[in-house]
């Protein structure tokens, strides 16, 4: 790749921001075009030059680097480099392209920043990046992360649900209404009190169920006229 990455560093603490500015000279396909302490100076910085990526702390005077980003309405490509990584969940719901917890080592910066010259090559190519589509439920002391495109069906039962995945089944304490708004309505529908299913995976009608993966799923009696009519809609489409 000949093109360099043209990266604005904003970080408001002269270590980290030295130490951040030495990695980046290893790394040949970076190029620091400017250098702020605050997102103040970053906003200004970005209003009169080109930036391809921000190297962004969080915690900083005025304004923390989550509330700066939450002001643009299309952020640019941004990796956090922070001390906090309580704010972990909260960086990749703002489709942060990395989450980096001081101190970290060079080969850690690397990584990230490979993640994004992968992001320039294929836009570049006028190759458009998939946009990772997710969202987080709470599993005992963790958060998981729930790829729509991998969400198979979401199974209720008494007070939590599982949600069947490609890969694996995941158990959460949530209701299942507050659940379906997290899914796209165009791409699930609710078929019974108990099930939500994702209308590709559907294989087959058999009756009253629908077949996923090998799996019969109950559709509600009410609604199968519903279900119906946007399946086959969703067919002959």
């Amino acid at each position: 790749m000949n093109e360099k990455i043209k990266t604005l560093v904003v970080e408001d603490e002269p270590l980290a921001r030295e130490g951040l500015l030495t990695y980046l000279k290893e790394i040949d396909f970076a190029e620091v075009v400017g250098v702020c302490e605050n997102a103040l100076q970053a906003n200004e910085y970005l209003a009169s030059g080109v930036v391809d990526l921000m190297l962004l702390d969080i915690q900083m005077p005025k304004m923390t680097g989550i509330e700066f980003i939450k002001s643009f309405k299309n952020p640019p490509l941004v990796i956090f480099t922070t001390a906090y990584p309580n704010f972990a969940l909260l960086g990749y719901e703002l489709d942060v392209l990395d989450y980096l917890v001081k101190p970290f080592p060079l080969e850690r910066l690397l990584k990230a920043m490979n993640k994004s010259r992968e992001f320039f090559l294929l836009r570049n190519k006028g190759v458009q990046p998939s946009t990772e589509r997710f969202f987080f439920v709470k599993c005992d002391q963790r958060y998981e992360k729930i790829i729509f495109d991998e969400v198979l069906f979401v199974e209720g039962m008494e007070n939590y649900v599982v949600i069947h995945t490609v890969a694996k089944k995941i158990i959460t304490l949530i209701r299942m209404k507050d659940l379906e708004g997290k899914l796209p309505s165009n791409e699930f529908i609710r078929v019974h009190k108990s099930y939500i299913v994702a209308i590709k995976a559907i294989t087959s009608i058999d009756g009253n169920d629908l077949v996923i993966t090998g799996k019969n799923i109950p559709m509600s009696r009410e609604k199968k006229p519903e279900i119906l009519e946007v399946l086959l809609r969703n067919k002959a489409n």
